[in-house]
């Protein structure tokens, strides 16, 4: 396969004050969210200064990829877009085609299948394209990633090292809780082919993270940072439900791991660092969270793999599990949610 441009994708998020309400807006346009609900996230931005840190990760891993590309003889100009925040994706895709590039490979920001993690973004790149124009570049969505060495190994360096920082490890008191991002049950049933696919995407890196870090200890997957109408059934139960139900059953040491996040995006630091830490704190459990993936090399390499695989048929196909990942949705996979009012 030819291609003669990467395209990073990404969520977007605000970089200071004045662009936290039209980004939160931007977010939920649609979906009929009260302003009092806005306005209470927002404050969750504005504790950091107004700045989410997910458009400096992306800078980062530009730049790592900037290196790394080229000693794999990876030869193609990079560009990044996002679905909520300048640089908007179709801005991108407009200076693409100003520049001549005629097919690009996406890199898309989650290792997971569902319509929020997978399906909304190459809806995203559809609608950038069709705005552009007929002269705008073809663009191929890598695959999801969740079981990928490269971004497995990091997690359980992570899951280790956040272990050694705990007063003590005793088993049958100590748990891993692995968090991903909640969404809708109903998005969760129509995710892949035969349903269910990010829920089971989640558990399998939770498993192979616990296997490689810690095969001696018990583990958990919950999720978190939940946003929708309550009459809506989400996946649960919620990390500080669950941290609630592990310290009544005598658990002591918990070792929250993101793996449903590849950086330490917002819904990390606050979610997990802030809320999440708080609700251990008050049970007097002892609480550490694992580190994301970021820039570590072996994370960067992964991206790399991706690309080599789309260029060469022939190349190594590198995963750890057995549940299926694919390029981009078939027919009928991952539809949109209907909303329900609120």
């Amino acid at each position: 396969m030819e291609y003669d441009a990467f395209l990073l994708v990404s969520f977007g998020g605000p970089e200071g004050p004045d662009d936290v309400m039209p980004f939160l807006e931007n977010v939920t346009r649609g979906r009929g969210v009260p302003v009092e609900r806005l306005t209470e996230v927002a404050e969750h931005y504005r504790h950091f200064g107004g700045v989410s840190p997910i458009n400096a990760q992306c800078r980062e891993l530009l730049a790592a990829l900037a290196q790394e590309l080229p000693r794999a003889g990876i030869d193609l100009p990079l560009y990044w877009g996002n679905r909520n925040w300048d640089p908007y994706l179709t801005k991108t895709v407009a200076q693409m085609r100003d520049d001549g590039i005629r097919r690009a490979v996406a890199f898309v920001t989650s290792a997971y299948g569902s319509y929020s993690a997978c399906g909304q973004y190459l809806e995203d790149i559809a609608r950038a394209r069709a705005e552009v124009g007929p002269d705008a570049p073809r663009i191929d969505k890598l695959r999801h990633f969740h079981d990928h060495p490269g971004f497995v190994l990091p997690h359980a360096d992570a899951v280790h090292a956040a272990l050694g920082t705990l007063p003590e490890r005793a088993p049958a008191r100590t748990r891993l809780v692995f968090t991903a991002h909640s969404i809708p049950t109903g998005m969760d049933e129509s995710s892949g082919p035969s349903g269910g696919r990010y829920s089971a995407q989640v558990r399998e890196t939770a498993g192979l993270v616990a296997a490689a870090a810690a095969p001696e200890l018990e583990w958990d997957v919950v999720w978190q940072s939940r946003s929708g109408p309550p009459q809506v059934p989400w996946l649960a139960p919620d990390v500080n439900d669950h941290l609630e139900a592990l310290a009544a059953d005598g658990v002591r040491n918990v070792v929250v791991s993101p793996v449903g996040f590849i950086s330490d995006h917002l819904e990390v630091v606050w979610d997990l660092d802030n809320e999440a830490a708080e609700t251990a704190r008050k049970l007097g459990l002892n609480f550490a969270r694992a580190a994301t993936p970021g820039t570590d090399p072996r994370f960067v390499g992964m991206v790399r793999d991706l690309i080599l695989e789309r260029l060469d048929p022939a190349a190594p196909r590198h995963a750890l599990g057995c549940v299926p990942t694919w390029d981009a949705c078939p027919p009928g996979c991952c539809p949109a949610p209907r909303r329900v009012a609120s």
